[in-house]
């Protein structure tokens, strides 16, 4: 008489799947992070006078129109994801305390939640004439802006 055994099919997991979507964000958003890295070098860089035009009044226009706004803040938004998503994985991977583990991965997410925040708002709140006086020599700039 054999003994046989059974073997019991293989389970598929139901649900979400955290690590899966953190592979496929990662791949797809470092594809995203090229486009919007090199077009953001050669605006700065090559078009125009290039690295001598980079002053404040280059990045106050820049920060002028809505396009540039947006395109600056995808490439802060996807950067600090996928660089804390990236942090994630190293942790996971090494950090073999669970309590040490957790702590590390609450702080990534923190911190890269708050810079995602404070860079969104000097973004879309960035004022080139906050704080300029009469006497500043940013005063006729603007003045014709503001058109006083």
């Amino acid at each position: 008489m054999t003994a046989q055994t059974a073997i019991a099919p293989a389970r598929r997991q139901r649900g979400f799947n955290l690590e899966k979507w953190g592979w496929v964000f990662m791949r797809a958003s470092g594809i995203v992070l090229v486009v919007l890295i090199f077009g953001h070098l050669f605006i700065n860089l090559m078009v125009g006078e290039g690295i001598h035009a980079l002053d404040f009044a280059f990045i106050a226009g820049k920060f002028a129109t809505p396009f540039w706004q947006w395109w600056d803040v995808l490439m802060l938004w996807l950067a600090l994801i996928h660089g804390a998503n990236g942090m994630r994985t190293i942790v996971n991977d090494y950090v073999t305390n669970e309590k040490a583990r957790t702590a590390l991965v609450w702080a990534l997410g923190l911190s890269a939640g708050l810079l995602i925040l404070l860079g969104t708002l000097v973004v879309f709140t960035f004022d080139p004439c906050l704080g300029v006086t009469e006497d500043s020599v940013l005063w006729s700039e603007c003045a014709a802006l503001v058109g006083n």
